[in-house]
């Protein structure tokens, strides 16, 4: 079982070993989970971004030719 030791700021070095089974990298944040049986989990925070692929819905679907040719010629008018 890897072993670490906390230092006088209360900073802990995570071993190699779960570092590895976890997939952590530099910069991943860490949750730590206090269950009422006094047992402490550590969840990676770490996201995939193609994880949230379709999570986020746009606003507007598409523009339309009509809209890009009124916005084209509004644009060039202020030239």
């Amino acid at each position: 079982m890897p072993t670490s030791t906390i230092s006088s700021k209360g900073q802990v070095t995570i071993p190699k070993e779960v570092r590895e089974t976890l997939g952590l990298e530099v910069g991943d944040r860490l949750a730590f989970e206090v269950r009422d049986d006094g047992v402490v989990e550590i969840h990676p925070e770490t996201i995939d971004v193609l994880s949230l692929c379709g999570t986020i819905k746009p606003k507007i679907r598409g523009v339309s030719i009509e809209q890009m040719n009124k916005d084209i010629a509004r644009s060039a008018g202020r030239k």
